[in-house]
């Protein structure tokens, strides 16, 4: 899942640090994806420090539903009829189509979640704002990061972009496709193909709408 979907299991938690953690291995990978941290295998280097800890929770719950989501039969029938749907218009990329499927739903999910009104953008970083970077640098060491410099950086200006609204947009989705994309291939779609896929995920996008909450419903009652 991503950050907004995330954020749909703690929309009512006002602690800003969990709030921060059940996004942060993503936004970990947005930064450097061979980043390949386990703080929930290291627990005691954060037990003796409670926002450390509230990070860590939070991280946990983010590993939690994303395990459940990426085993329900919801997550396999829709990446599966995503790549069906947008295989012709990618013939010729080099990405995959079962990673744009997986992608794209994940996607379409926020999206959604923006659109039908049920998770507010604004309150998600409001959350952020509150955080002290010194604690991210504190969790960044404890984890053996290094380039603390490069994650702030990323942190700030992923605060001041708030990019996450365009989701409302689903042109915006392509768009957001091809810059994960572009972490791997240089030129993972032409401009043509870009207006098929966009052509392709509002299509499926508005074939979700009004049962796309399932999916949520049914992580929910699993968690809860």
């Amino acid at each position: 899942m991503n950050f907004l979907s995330h954020y749909y299991f703690d929309r009512s938690n006002t602690n800003a640090y969990e709030v921060l953690g059940i996004v942060m291995p993503d936004l970990i990978k947005n930064v450097n994806k061979n980043w390949n941290i386990h703080p929930e295998k290291n627990e005691i280097l954060f037990n003796s420090k409670p926002i450390q800890k509230s990070i860590l929770k939070g991280w946990r719950r983010h590993l939690e539903v994303d395990k459940l989501f990426h085993n329900s039969d919801f997550f396999r029938t829709h990446q599966h009829q995503i790549k069906i749907l947008i295989r012709e218009s990618i013939v010729g990329s080099p990405v995959k189509p079962f990673f744009l499927g997986h992608i794209s739903l994940e996607l379409i999910l926020d999206s959604l979640l923006i659109t039908e009104d049920i998770v507010n953008p604004n309150k998600f970083y409001q959350y952020l704002d509150e955080i002290n970077v010194n604690e991210i640098s504190t969790f960044l060491t404890l984890n053996k990061i290094d380039n603390q410099e490069l994650f702030l950086k990323f942190f700030e200006t992923f605060k001041k972009e708030k990019y996450l609204f365009s989701y409302a947009l689903t042109d915006k989705i392509t768009y957001a496709l091809k810059r994960i994309c572009l972490r791997i291939w240089d030129q993972p779609f032409t401009p043509e193909q870009e207006i098929l896929l966009t052509e392709c995920l509002i299509n499926y996008k508005n074939s979700l709408r009004e049962n796309f909450i399932i999916i949520f419903d049914q992580i929910d009652a699993e968690l809860n």
